[in-house]
């Protein structure tokens, strides 16, 4: 199903950006070059080329809840490019950040170009992302919802340089808390799934009661979705998720398990010391071991249920009648998708 609903809705999305991040002139094909390699439409030669490009879900559910609350997808789709466009954007510069020389099985724009160059490619996405979400008056969007729907993105923008921000201060911490934690990732990954969903139902003309419970809906969706991605990156299968198991121990990666156990006296201690050297695939069954003692993967399917059960609720309070509606029913069912992963 959940195939199905990205397929009708990726080619004008694809469409839009491509249109966004044409070419101006050959004087500046490597500039664009970099952007469109990012977003996976050429290769290292800046050759056309298709490869793995991510679900690209975050704009689908702009184009959903547009739908879904009474206007055609169509009239969203500045937003739906403007969204995926940010969300790259920031992608080229956590790589930079994280010092990641390989994203999606290739090599990321830094490792082929530099720094300063990727630096300024993920300024030129940022910049093309509100070039994007400019064209939603010639979709017929009057001026003051236009205007709400670029403080609504713009604060987006800031809740997430905030989540990386405390990310990247995290990483020489071990007394972060899961309070601490949550609020990270509810900045750098659900505010904007939570803005995808609102700038959807702003453009498709809902009451402000029902923008607000799916924006609400959204927060929940991607806290639900970074937990979960916890717990794949150190118990997931790996033939399903297409990365080595226990990868996020290798790398040291404070997720939420890890963050749990580290605050369990019982464990703590031993597992903070691990954590404070290199990791090979000899550690992993005794970081293991400290986590089951501490109980760190039922704490995380807990919480990550929790959200999931919050996620839904919101939906359901928002109003949409998803047996009437079919795009309603389409944002139900790859919410579901979604919150009940195995890869």
């Amino acid at each position: 199903m959940i195939e199905e609903i990205l397929s009708h809705y990726l080619p004008p999305i694809e469409a839009e950006m491509r249109r966004v991040l044409d070419l101006p002139g050959d004087l500046l094909t490597g500039h664009y070059g970099m952007l469109r390699y990012h977003m996976g439409w050429v290769d290292q030669q800046l050759q056309p080329a298709l490869v793995n490009s991510g679900k690209r879900v975050r704009p689908v559910l702009v184009l959903l809840a547009c739908e879904a609350t009474g206007s055609p997808a169509d009239q969203a789709l500045p937003a739906a490019a403007a969204v995926e466009l940010l969300h790259n954007f920031s992608l080229i510069h956590d790589d930079i950040e994280d010092d990641s020389p390989t994203r999606r099985h290739r090599p990321t724009v830094w490792a082929l170009w530099g720094r300063p160059q990727a630096i300024n490619a993920g300024d030129a996405m940022f910049t093309l992302s509100r070039t994007a979400l400019a064209g939603l008056p010639a979709r017929g969007l009057s001026a003051e919802r236009t205007l709400e729907a670029f403080h609504i993105f713009d604060e987006t923008c800031l809740r997430l340089t905030e989540g990386q921000y405390l990310d990247m201060s995290f990483e020489n911490r071990m007394d972060v808390t899961v309070d601490e934690y949550l609020t990270m990732i509810a900045g750098k990954t659900a505010a904007l799934v939570g803005a995808s969903l609102e700038l959807g139902a702003l453009i498709g003309g809902s009451a402000p009661d029902q923008r607000q419970h799916l924006a609400e809906f959204g927060r929940h969706l991607g806290l639900a979705f970074q937990i979960q991605d916890d717990i794949l990156g150190i118990w997931g299968d790996e033939a399903l998720t297409g990365k080595s198991a226990e990868s996020d121990i290798l790398t040291r990666k404070k997720s939420l398990p890890v963050i749990y156990a580290l605050r369990s006296p019982e464990v703590g201690p031993a597992l903070a010391s691990r954590y404070t050297q290199p990791m090979d695939i000899a550690d992993i069954p005794e970081v293991l071991e400290l986590l089951l003692r501490a109980g760190a993967r039922q704490y995380t399917e807990q919480m990550a249920q929790q959200a999931t059960d919050l996620a839904l609720e919101a939906l359901h309070a928002s109003g949409v009648l998803f047996e009437q509606n079919q795009a309603g029913q389409a944002l139900l069912e790859l919410a579901k998708a979604l919150l009940d992963r195995r890869q």
